[in-house]
């Protein structure tokens, strides 16, 4: 490919960012139009947590899948498959006539929000050659997500209480309109010179595993924790992670490396991504039952309140790159897990008539623990890996975010409704007090993760399998 003009390359950038832009925007705004979702489809709480994990399970499933498709058939053209599914799933979302039929066609939009933001990353890669700029179109890329978490909360709020919520789905449309003839004019199509072998049997391994996951979490309470229902998914999922090692391990070109979870910073970082997205998406989904359904608050002025927790995210994640740059991802690793923790611990004391300063200062200290987060999570998940394989890592790590989402809503959920004596107006705060712990102990696990895989005995298992791929790629080109 030749090397595009300076102007021609930051339009490019523009465009990939739009793609992240309305796939942040889209999670935070659903998690407020909740309430309404609930009152205008009649739809239970177990409902409420599939249509927000309905939607992370399939983008955590097919990231992978979708980042090895653009390789292999064009970055441009997939990247322009996902705006149309992504589209016409936002279309059937905002006309959605039952819960159930929302829930179907969140799977689609995901299906085509796999394929944007894994594959944008991969244009961008292709399209910045030169380190230096390559880093700084990162660097936007990344203040970006803080741009949709800060936005999405407002947004969401303004178009529930003033047109409904079956907008916050529409506003997506000409979004993914202009993106796509943005990216027909100005985006040159490129493959990788060397595509990944696509990976059947693992893909349905991970999704197996997933869903059967999600699905028993949810779903455990009301159809008997002891029914065969239950204990079939639960079997599935033990039997898919065995049979997902063992096959793995066989294959030239696995969709999951087993070699790279002996890394400790790997692990670790799969891990801390699992547990911190856990910690976030609980908070936005048991915050926003909270603000609307128990005080009251209209969609807008609950919006308003989380703000200070998204400008928190967006103030501190610069920070914690430049302290991962110059001291490592130890330091940004304890804070987010401390303040994570102690976030947890000051919501759990939320009662029907919370004064506003704490819990605003519980929202100020979530954002500062989540905005020291993402950037170590990423550093130590490449962190003493080969160039050929950063890639590979870096989407494990990012497929382990989605996991984390999916499973902080099953849990906290699961946990909310098992608890709930009467109405969610009467009895949420005590009902939810469990889930606002569940959230510290998220916390907790990042901040002793963050320790134990920073140190010296860490890196030197990342050396140990650097060297040990190294080798591997070293013996397959001779």
């Amino acid at each position: 490919m030749r090397e595009l003009s300076r102007r021609r390359r930051l339009l490019v950038l523009g465009i990939c960012c739009l793609s992240l832009f309305i796939v942040g925007l889209d999670s935070t705004i659903v998690n407020l139009a909740l309430p309404a979702i609930r009152s205008d489809l009649d739809a239970s709480v177990s409902k409420l947590q599939w249509t927000i994990d309905a939607y992370t399970l399939v983008i955590a499933s097919l990231l992978m899948l979708s980042g090895s498709t653009a390789d292999r058939i064009g970055r441009r053209r997939t990247f322009q498959a996902g705006l149309v599914l992504f589209g016409v799933g936002s279309l059937l979302c905002g006309i959605a006539p039952t819960v159930d039929l929302l829930i179907v066609f969140r799977m689609l939009q995901a299906i085509g929000g796999s394929m944007l933001n894994p594959v944008a990353m991969s244009i961008i890669t292709n399209t910045f050659t030169d380190p230096r700029e390559r880093a700084q179109a990162i660097g936007v890329w990344g203040g970006v997500v803080g741009l949709s978490l800060a936005v999405g909360p407002v947004v969401g709020g303004a178009l529930v209480d003033t047109a409904g919520w079956r907008y916050i789905f529409w506003i997506n449309v000409p979004v993914v309109l202009i993106a796509f003839l943005l990216t027909a004019l100005f985006v040159p199509e490129s493959r990788a010179a060397v595509a990944r072998r696509i990976d059947p049997v693992g893909q349905l391994l991970v999704m197996l595993f997933l869903v059967g996951l999600t699905y028993g979490i949810i779903e455990g309470r009301s159809a008997g924790w002891g029914s065969p229902l239950i204990v079939g998914c639960f079997v599935v999922v033990a039997l898919s992670l065995v049979f997902l090692a063992l096959y793995e391990r066989r294959r030239e070109q696995p969709l999951l490396e087993p070699r790279f979870f002996r890394s400790a910073p790997f692990s670790g970082a799969t891990l801390i991504a699992v547990c911190g997205f856990a910690a976030l998406s609980g908070f936005l989904f048991l915050n926003s039952l909270y603000l609307q359904e128990v005080r009251g608050f209209s969609a807008l002025h609950a919006g308003l309140l989380t703000l200070p927790m998204a400008a928190m995210t967006v103030v501190f994640a610069p920070l914690s790159g430049w302290l991962v740059g110059n001291r490592g991802p130890r330091v940004p690793l304890v804070v987010a897990g401390t303040m994570l923790a102690v976030s947890g611990l000051v919501l759990s004391r939320l009662t029907d008539s919370t004064a506003t300063p704490l819990l605003l200062g519980g929202y100020l200290i979530f954002g500062l623990g989540f905005g020291m987060l993402s950037t170590p999570i990423t550093n130590a998940a490449v962190s003493g890996m080969p160039r050929s394989q950063a890639g590979v890592a870096a989407a494990i790590a990012s497929t382990s975010r989605q996991v984390g989402a999916s499973l902080g809503v099953a849990i906290v959920g699961t946990v909310l409704t098992a608890r709930l004596v009467g109405s969610l107006e009467t009895g949420f705060v005590s009902a939810a007090r469990l889930g606002w712990f569940i959230i510290a102990g998220c916390g907790v696990l990042v901040l002793a993760l963050g320790v134990i895989t920073t140190g010296r005995w860490a890196r030197s298992t990342a050396e140990a399998v650097a060297a040990d791929l190294q080798v591997d790629r070293a013996t397959v080109s001779a």
